[in-house]
């Protein structure tokens, strides 16, 4: 124990090394800067495009199209109202829901799956 106090002291002992210039700031807040652009690319534009594309569609939305809401129910458009925000969506033959635009997820499309049998 008194050797490891005593090699600890000598190194303590060593006279400082010379520091350079400190680097610019610039240089320092680089890969923070680096960061946010990453985060912006990889996470918030392909989002941005996502939102945009969605809100095209439901302005898009009419009569008689095939949608499926954010709940899953899957049905035709049978009525939209005069300020656009509200829209029938008939499920049935004799079952009508009425709900906002923006609880639709966007257009039906049916999956064909091919059998083998």
């Amino acid at each position: 124990m008194n050797i490891l106090l005593t090699t600890l002291y000598f190194l303590a002992d060593e006279a400082p090394v010379k520091e350079g210039p400190a680097p610019s700031p610039i240089f320092q807040f680089l890969p923070i800067i680096a960061i946010v652009i990453f985060f912006y690319f990889i996470m918030f534009r392909p989002q941005q495009k996502e939102r945009a594309r969605r809100e095209k569609a439901l302005g898009e939305l009419k009569k008689n199209d095939r949608v499926v809401t954010i709940g899953g129910i899957i049905g035709t458009i049978a009525n939209i109202s005069e300020k656009e925000q509200e829209v029938t969506l008939k499920i049935d033959d004799n079952s009508r829901i009425k709900m906002r635009r923006s609880a639709i997820q966007g257009l039906y499309q049916e999956e064909n799956k091919e059998s083998t049998s």
